[in-house]
């Protein structure tokens, strides 16, 4: 007479004790969740941070072309004091566009900077006037993420013939 193996026994009774997830499987499972989650918000916010940066840059140069064409316009890179001060307060005064009036001094459609000065530096002798716009953005502040510097510039010269 043979033996009956009780071993298989055990294995169909283990196999029918663990046909769910555990607790500690499901948690790990939800950590990961969260893990993952929490990574693509903060690729979402930093997509976006980056974005604003490049709205603003394009403003700058935008604005720098603005005061180039004037020079280019009246042929001289010495332009009278009221026309760069209305230059330079257009690029202080931090409208969007979207938002811009007839009444408003941005009503061309170039909103300024946050927190943005324009200088412009002119030498006779050679005809070069340069043109430097700073500016900070709100998120580049005291709490500013990494890669980005507090204080943005665009710089860009005009020569006249």
């Amino acid at each position: 007479m043979r033996a009956a193996n009780p071993a298989p026994n055990r294995v169909e009774r283990s196999r029918r004790s663990q046909s769910g997830m555990t607790l500690i499987e499901v948690l790990i499972a939800m950590l990961l969740l969260t893990v993952a989650l929490t990574a693509m918000v903060m690729a979402q916010i930093r997509a976006s941070q980056v974005s604003v940066d490049a709205e603003d840059r394009n403003r700058a140069a935008l604005l720098a072309n603005e005061l180039a064409s004037t020079m280019w316009q009246n042929h001289t890179v010495n332009l009278p004091a009221s026309s760069v001060a209305a230059w330079q307060t257009m690029v202080g005064t931090n409208v969007s566009y979207r938002t811009a009036s007839a009444s408003s001094p941005v009503s061309s459609g170039l909103g300024g900077l946050p927190n943005g000065t324009g200088a412009v530096s002119v030498d006779s002798t050679t005809n070069i006037a340069t043109i430097t716009i700073t500016w900070q953005a709100p998120s580049h502040g005291v709490n500013a993420t990494a890669g980005m510097s507090s204080t943005s510039k665009y710089v860009t010269q005009v020569v006249l013939p």
